[in-house]
């Protein structure tokens, strides 16, 4: 949420509203669908197609996060949220990838939920920057994910 310089709100930003909506959308849309097998399908087509909406860095760095997140962590469905490719266990998101477009972020996110396994001590990342996809980081977002649903 935004506020101004002597601390009053302003309220939630265009590109907060416009998640809040795609979130309603995505709700309402599952709700509809059929037997569970239709679900998983239709939910894929739905994070793929909104990969394939986004602009070329970003587009690129989804296809390839979500191909590291399929193959090392199959137990993952994928699914949008807040208009956004995600992968859940049991209807639960684990993690996301969150576009730079989408919040006119310098990075695209691959973020996490609580309920990823990623606990290390008292203190762990749960949100990642990223600006291009190497081999590396490849390798570390298949070890992040397969941690996440141990």
């Amino acid at each position: 949420m935004s506020s101004t310089e002597s601390g009053k709100h302003e309220g939630f930003t265009a590109e907060e509203r416009a998640a809040m909506k795609d979130h309603a959308q995505e709700l309402k849309k599952e709700a509809r669908r059929g037997s569970r097998a239709d679900k998983a399908a239709e939910a894929e087509r739905d994070v793929l197609a909104k990969i394939a909406e986004m602009q070329d860095s970003d587009r690129i760095m989804a296809e390839r996060v979500h191909a590291v997140i399929t193959a090392g962590a199959p137990v993952l469905a994928p699914k949008l949220w807040y208009g956004m490719p995600a992968y859940a266990l049991d209807g639960k998101v684990v993690c996301f990838f969150q576009s730079a477009e989408k919040f006119k972020a310098r990075y695209a996110t691959l973020g996490f939920s609580d309920l990823a396994k990623l606990d290390e001590g008292a203190m762990w990342a749960t949100a990642f920057a990223l600006t291009e996809l190497t081999a590396e980081v490849e390798t570390r977002i298949g070890a992040l994910v397969k941690q996440a649903v141990s």
